[in-house]
């Protein structure tokens, strides 16, 4: 009987142990049960209260209006049309390939281009724009199979437009998303995948002002992502308005007359800086570039021979040719190499150094003083004068003039062109200067370049006898958030001083280049025109050969003529350069003549009515700030 007593205590004892195991087990299982709670609850409360508020609402980014673009005087040149746009959110899709099989088959997407939308970085939870311009069409078509697009949303949008096409598209630029690069850059981080800037022109140049500040609203969503309704709404704010100094007319004068011919046309206001006529050829339109093209299109825009892309006004670098004898004569009388009394003969020929550097006059234009050279663009007078001023003095007489550097002009890429110098030869090619190195720089040859932007000023610098303003393309803004009117004071760059004799002769000399020398096709019968001719050599060829007729177009010299009116109180600058077109003053001359005629007959620019703000407010100085820092 204790024996049995004994075995159901021992029983007992270890029931009791277990009990108590159990208890301790259980214990830590709710233990380690409460610690996930409070590090889900506590933790990681936010992000699972996102995701669960997220599986309910969204979060969706309203884009602002860009603003608009006018000329000088309130023609249009840039506005926004209704259109749709194609997301995507990630967070809603299962299956991506499916996905993008779908979208290729229905409306023909190119599939290169939303697999790498798709892929780009960024947070699921944000609709990604994966297409935007679609047909009112391709909108219906994707809405009505809204059920087999899980993620897949259309939102109407404007799209940006540009109303006379392939006018002025070199400076008013285009539009285009933002890349994943260019959101790494200090001036785009408020903005997001999808966003719209400015890539080119003034829309790039001024886009902190034309692309407004983006809304966003939340949304309530179905289990595909679909809005169901609007919970809330933050508006967005439209960007500012644009005036440009441009004069529209003025500007498709200058495009019809290069026609299909290659080069640029630049018309400037003296007094102000204002740039009235920016022509460039070939163009491109800009309603083709602001959608977004496929790897393919963008590759064919590229690999033109022409390149369209490039603002041959600012970007284009040529031999200035016998333009550059403008500022060869000024160094010459600045230094006193040469005077009114300094006589050069001219047989056609100047032997140096074992060969004979050719005029452009074969039999030779006699005795020349300085004053028949530049009327007459005599070669062989400014071979004698180069080399007594010699490489280094004529160097530092063109960048005083304003050559080798940048002139201000609100366009990005500015290029600079090239002042030779001995310096400049060793640290570029490292090699020494040669002495016929010297009598071809004189003319405008060699290793010289410089762009039509740069020898307009030249010419806006002569015609002001000294005094010049920095180009200037945006006259003023307009707030879109008050109304009021920023007007863009003009600059004047650093005055060019020379002797008052020799901006004299200067004036007198360019007249008579048109009155009696090499421009005799830009003499009008409305006003007088001062200008300089121009021929620059695009190739080695021999001098037989220059008059070659067969020889290809694309060997052939560049024409320029450089100039502005009235000649007695100039108001005008005009440059012409054209590609492979031989003579100045055949080919470039007439048509700075229609140009400037244009400008005479036409009415000065109304002022923008608005709200003015004064030129010297603060809200000008920041505005100028942001623009050229």
């Amino acid at each position: 009987m204790s024996t049995r007593s004994g075995t159901q205590h021992d029983e007992l004892r270890e029931l009791q142990q277990r009990l108590i195991l159990f208890k301790i087990g259980l214990l830590l299982v709710v233990g380690l049960l409460a610690l996930r709670l409070w590090y889900l609850q506590i933790n990681e409360g936010d992000y699972y209260h996102d995701l669960s508020e997220n599986n309910r609402t969204r979060a969706v980014v309203l884009e602002p209006v860009r603003g608009l673009i006018y000329d000088r005087n309130g023609v249009l040149l840039a506005n926004n049309v209704p259109s749709f746009g194609l997301y995507v959110t990630l967070e809603d899709v299962k299956d991506r390939k499916a996905l993008i099989e779908s979208l290729v088959k229905l409306v023909g997407l190119d599939e290169t281009t939303v697999r790498k939308k798709l892929s780009e970085r960024g947070s699921k939870l944000l609709p990604r724009k994966v297409k935007d311009g679609l047909t009112l069409r391709e909108a219906a078509l994707i809405e009505s199979h809204r059920l087999d697009l899980p993620g897949v949303t259309v939102r109407a949008e404007s799209q940006r437009n540009y109303p006379s096409g392939l006018t002025a598209a070199h400076l008013l630029g285009y539009v285009g998303e933002v890349s994943s690069d260019q959101l790494e850059k200090p001036e785009y981080t408020e903005l997001h995948l999808g966003s719209i800037i400015g890539q080119y022109g003034v829309e790039r140049t001024y886009d902190r002002f034309l692309r407004g500040r983006a809304g966003q609203k939340t949304v309530e969503v179905d289990a595909m992502g679909h809005e169901k309704k609007t919970v809330e709404v933050g508006k967005p704010s439209a960007g500012d308005d644009l005036y440009l100094t441009i004069d529209a007319r003025l500007q498709a004068l200058a495009e019809q007359l290069l026609g299909e011919e290659f080069g640029a046309i630049i018309a400037i206001e003296t007094g102000t800086g204002d740039v009235l006529a920016m022509a460039s050829r070939p163009a491109f339109d800009p309603n083709v570039l602001s959608p977004e093209l496929t790897a393919k299109q963008w590759e064919k825009i590229v690999q033109d021979e022409g390149h369209p892309l490039t603002n041959r006004a600012t970007q284009g670098q040529y031999p200035p040719g016998s333009t550059f004898k403008i500022i060869v004569a000024a160094a010459g009388l600045e230094t006193g190499t040469v005077n009114l009394t300094t006589k050069v003969r001219c047989m056609g020929g100047y032997p140096f150094g074992g060969r004979v550097y050719r005029d452009w006059k074969e039999r030779g234009h006699g005795v020349m003083d300085v004053m028949d050279a530049i009327v007459d663009s005599c070669d062989v007078f400014f071979y004698t004068l180069g080399q007594k001023l010699g490489i280094d003095t004529m160097a530092q007489f063109a960048d005083r003039f304003g050559l080798g550097h940048e002139t201000g002009v609100e366009l990005p890429s500015e290029r600079m062109g090239i002042v030779p110098s001995t310096a400049w030869k060793t640290r570029a090619r490292n090699e020494i200067w040669l002495p016929g190195e010297t009598i071809s720089a004189a003319i405008g040859q060699g290793y010289t370049t410089v762009t039509p932007m740069q020898m307009t000023m030249v010419m806006a610098t002569v015609a002001g006898s000294g005094d010049s303003f920095r180009p200037r393309i945006v006259r003023a803004i307009k707030e879109r958030a008050t109304g009021q009117v920023l007007d863009l004071p003009s600059v004047p760059r650093p005055k060019l001083a020379l002797k008052p004799e020799t901006y004299e002769l200067l004036h007198e000399s360019l007249e008579g280049v048109v009155t009696r020398g090499t421009a005799g096709r830009a003499r009008s019968a409305l006003v007088r025109i001062a200008g300089k001719t121009g021929t620059a050599q695009t190739a080695a060829l021999k001098e037989d050969r220059r008059k070659d007729k067969d020889i290809p177009k694309k060997l052939r010299d560049h024409a320029w003529f450089v100039s502005y009116a009235p000649a007695e109180a100039p108001r005008i600058a005009v440059v012409v350069l054209v590609e492979n077109m031989g003579h100045g003053g055949s080919w470039a001359a007439p048509l700075a003549k229609q140009v400037i005629e244009a400008y005479v007959k036409s009415k000065p620019a109304e002022p923008v009515t608005a709200d003015a703000v004064p030129a010297d407010s603060p809200a000008v100085a920041v505005a100028m700030r942001e623009v050229h820092d």
